[in-house]
């Protein structure tokens, strides 16, 4: 009760914060007031731009400026095999690499990064070749040095299989090696050198993305080919470590890692050995500096926005109506529809904890469909997103080539049938109120969340509510990021926890290493020696078929029941699809600047006025 009449409070001062901006008059009738309650987030988007990518050409800029940013704890380390499991420290490696090639989701079609391509299929082999040649202006290159070394394919073809393909270094492009063959054996994607330019992907059957399987970012393996065969595995798993001074590492990105002060900032300088360039043939991107403050918490990187100290910020929720409305400050905000993900639910299956009395719930369908039946969408769609968002019922993204909107989630908000669900699992109330199962023990349990982020604290609470109403305790835990990541793929000793998935949603067949039983991030219970469920040995099957399926009738087929199989499952509960807002400092020409859900925020061609 208490976050409701926070939540129509919040309201009420964004309709003063409204009135003190000067859009209406200073007397506003309580018709008014009511009106603006009922329409809070249509207002807010009205004040707002709207400018999604679609494909236009970049005009040409012109070089120079310092962008600043923040990020909100120091990397854990700048390993490229180690940033895999670390989204933050991943995203920081990212900068100083380069991907093969990219996909344009607006003409639908693969182009080239890195990399030229050309995909030959031989239908009487039923075998499949993806031959790549390297941009010759390929290289890798140090901050404040002039020396240079080419991008060979050595790079992709080490990395492809001494590290990757090495089960030692437990990567998570390991499992994407491997391709179920038409008998039921295993086959493997092999990777061999042509020359210094060329290499090739050879696949045992033919599959439908090819690019997709075999894209991937290119590392300086000509130092970890020296580091693994002088030192072995732990060699390679302590090479740039945090404590290093990344200055050291090479780059074939847009940017050079400059300077790394730990608890202070990352310093970025633009690459000016980087491939690409503009029409006018200016070498992107146009920043010569990128500074990364490393801040601790969002709360001073809204703090730093507001000062002018950033130059750009993503509300959060709870923060739209004053960015929004304190737009005259000197920054534009603009808004992207309901984004591709959603964070989910979910509960741990794995037999290492068979022994625990939750181990025994989460196993039974009938309750993880009953919490999902708990899970009051409509309330966190108003109380935290403030009628910003959409309830996520379908598995796929409307993007997708294979969303069917006829699919959808049927365990929806509904408190006596998550009763008759419990029921069924043997679990019910007693004449106190409590749910209590077949061995008479109270159902309760914990609920992992990330301690830095206020909404999933807001949606964990109204979860907590929700199933205390039917006498399940809930107790939520706020832990580190990275303590969470551990839990996720090497302790295993988390009960249920919400989390997000980051990555694209346009290809059914991306999350191999999540949806697959052998996923080393199957959540609920990863790297299964065996499917442990019919229902998972029958996912495999779908997902690994419907994969090789050119035929797009028969594919639909493949990937319609797969859907159905997990919506039906619970394994994870997706919550809400969020709108998304973007503020961006007005120092900057935003004519090459666009933000949607696709994308995202498109600052890499943005440029000083």
């Amino acid at each position: 009760m208490k976050k409701t009449i926070y939540a129509s409070s919040m309201i009420f001062a964004c309709a003063l914060a409204f009135l003190s901006c000067g859009q209406k008059t200073p007397e506003m009738t309580l018709e008014e007031i009511e009106d603006y309650r009922a329409h809070a987030g249509q207002h807010l988007l009205e004040r707002t731009q709207y400018k999604p990518y679609g494909g236009q050409d970049f005009v040409a800029g012109k070089e120079g400026g310092i962008w600043n940013d923040s990020i909100l704890a120091d990397p854990k380390t700048f390993n490229h095999l180690i940033a895999e499991r670390d989204g933050s420290s991943s995203a920081l490696m990212e900068m100083i690499s380069e991907w093969l090639v990219d996909y344009d989701p607006i003409k639908k079609e693969w182009i080239p990064k890195a990399a030229f391509f050309e995909v030959e299929t031989d239908e009487e082999k039923g075998s499949l070749t993806v031959h790549y040649t390297l941009r010759d202006e390929m290289v890798w290159s140090w901050y404040g040095k002039k020396e240079t070394v080419p991008v060979t394919s050595d790079d992709v073809v080490f990395w492809y299989n001494e590290i990757e393909g090495d089960e030692v270094f437990q990567s998570s492009g390991y499992g994407g090696q491997f391709l179920e063959l038409e008998n039921g054996e295993q086959g493997h994607i092999e990777c061999v050198k042509v020359d210094e330019k060329r290499f090739d992907f050879i696949f045992p059957r033919i599959v439908a993305e090819p690019l997709l399987t075999t894209n991937c970012s290119i590392k300086p393996s000509f130092i970890y080919k020296k580091v693994k065969e002088e030192k072995g595995a732990d060699g390679v798993k302590d090479l740039f470590n945090a404590s290093e001074d990344p200055k050291e590492i090479p780059s074939c990105g847009k940017w050079h890692f400059a300077e790394y002060k730990p608890a202070q900032r990352i310093v970025y300088k633009r690459n000016p050995n980087y491939w690409e360039k503009d029409s006018s043939g200016n070498t992107l991107p146009y920043m010569d500096t990128m500074i990364c403050q490393i801040v601790g918490d969002q709360n001073t990187s809204y703090l730093l926005f507001k000062q002018g100290r950033l130059e750009s910020y993503g509300p959060r929720p709870e923060e739209i109506d004053e960015v929004v409305n304190s737009q005259k400050n000197g920054y534009t905000v603009y808004r992207a529809d309901g984004s591709f993900s959603a964070p989910f639910w979910s509960f741990n299956q794995n037999p290492k904890n068979k022994d625990s009395q939750y181990y025994k719930w989460f196993c039974k369908k009938e309750f993880r469909q009953a919490m999902s039946c708990l899970l009051n969408r409509e309330r966190i769609i108003q109380q935290t997103y403030r009628g910003l968002a959409d309830p996520c019922y379908s598995f796929f993204a409307k993007p997708n080539a294979f969303y069917d909107e006829s699919i959808s989630l049927k365990y929806r908000y509904n408190v006596e049938q998550a009763k008759e669900l419990l029921a069924k699992a043997g679990i019910r109330q007693d004449k106190d109120g409590i749910m209590r199962d077949w061995d008479n023990v109270p159902v309760e349990f914990d609920l992992t969340i990330n301690a830095s982020s206020s909404t999933m604290s807001d949606i964990a609470q109204i979860i907590t509510d929700e199933c205390s109403l039917v006498g399940i305790k809930v107790n939520v835990r706020q832990t580190d990021f990275q303590k969470i990541v551990e839990m996720l793929t090497s302790t295993y000793d988390w009960q249920s926890l919400i989390i997000g998935l980051t990555g694209g949603s346009i290809f059914p067949s991306q999350g191999s290493n999540v949806w697959v039983s052998y996923g080393n991030l199957h959540l609920w219970y990863p790297l299964q020696p065996k499917p442990a469920t019919d229902w998972e040995a029958r996912v495999d099957w779908l997902y690994n078929n419907a994969s090789y399926t050119i035929d797009k009738v028969q594919a639909k087929k493949y990937w319609d029941e797969y859907q159905e199989i997990i919506l039906e499952q619970c394994p994870i509960i997706y919550l809400v699809s969020s709108r998304s807002f973007y503020a961006i400092q007005n120092k900057w020409n935003q004519d090459n600047f666009y933000y949607d859900n696709m994308y995202g925020a498109r600052t890499e061609y943005v440029f000083a006025q």
